[in-house]
């Protein structure tokens, strides 16, 4: 792969490209933004059913839905890293309520464009989408009582910069929940190498203890998964990047890819109350499976 500001820039120009279709144009293109053998979208959950949802600002990039675990309250102060055009945002915005607030932050300006043209659409004042990069966040530090975040830190070449930047805006006793891809195999060095498979979502994930111990390494306690589901690569896709005996050999093993929601909490030395987080039983996510 290439070095951390060439695979940023990857991202910028991918995602710059599908924040201008809508989530239809992006999963049934071809020759639009996300080319040929979509691997943008086949891990997004169902949000149409969830109080708050906004159609437009849903774009099916997600691969999880982290507001169902993240325990946000009225009153909040919630930060979506990776926010697109608004949809996780507007989500935390229903629980959190007039008295909350809510910061999506992106590095991408055809998104921030996208979410705050949302929001001014829908009338919401405290919902702000702030231009900037989650490694150095353009946020105060003990600013968030929640933070969280789908399918965005694997496009992050650097994790651990991203961790202590969420552990520093945390107040302490806050706590996050991040959807997010890791692996628990090997991923074959063709879809390692794809340019396409980082943007979407696959390439990036790394081994999943690790992004768990990179969380415990920034500061962060009580880190535990509350969903786990595992990702199926339809074979038109892998057939981009693998050949016939490449594809056959990644099918015979379990899938490596998976996505995660994760808790992990800033810790309180004066608390008298411990967190519990949700944690609910593994499912699988196979396209067309209902969960994809």
């Amino acid at each position: 792969m290439n070095n951390d500001q060439q695979l940023k820039t990857l991202v910028q120009e991918k995602y710059s490209a599908i924040a201008q279709q809508s989530k239809a144009q992006n999963a049934a293109s071809c020759c639009g933004a996300t080319g040929c053998g979509d691997v943008y979208n086949i891990m997004a959950d169902n949000y149409e059913s969830i109080d708050g949802y906004i159609p437009d600002a849903d774009l099916g990039l997600g691969c999880g839905v982290p507001t169902a675990f993240a325990q946000i309250k009225t009153g909040n102060t919630v930060i979506d890293l990776g926010s697109g055009a608004g949809n996780d945002a507007f989500v935390a915005r229903k629980i959190v309520g007039d008295t909350g607030k809510v910061i999506g932050i992106d590095f991408t300006e055809a998104m921030i464009a996208k979410a705050r043209q949302n929001a001014d659409t829908l009338g919401y004042n405290n919902v702000e989408f702030r231009l900037g990069d989650i490694e150095a966040m353009p946020v105060a530090a003990n600013t968030a009582h929640v933070i969280i975040s789908n399918c965005v830190l694997n496009l992050i070449p650097n994790k651990a910069n991203v961790f202590k930047e969420m552990y520093r805006v945390l107040k302490p006793g806050g706590h996050c929940s991040i959807s997010d891809i890791v692996l628990q195999g090997h991923l074959p060095q063709g879809l390692q190498k794809a340019a396409e498979m980082y943007a979407g979502c696959v390439a990036g994930a790394i081994e999943q203890q690790q992004y768990l111990h990179l969380m415990e390494q920034a500061g962060f306690q009580q880190v535990t998964i509350q969903l786990s589901k595992d990702i199926v690569i339809p074979e038109n896709i892998l057939a981009d990047y693998l050949s016939a005996d490449e594809i056959a050999a990644y099918q015979q093993q379990p899938t490596p890819i998976v996505s995660i929601t994760v808790y992990a909490a800033k810790p309180n030395l004066f608390a008298e109350d411990t967190f519990v987080p949700i944690v609910n039983q593994a499912t699988a996510c196979t396209p067309g499976g209902g969960c994809c």
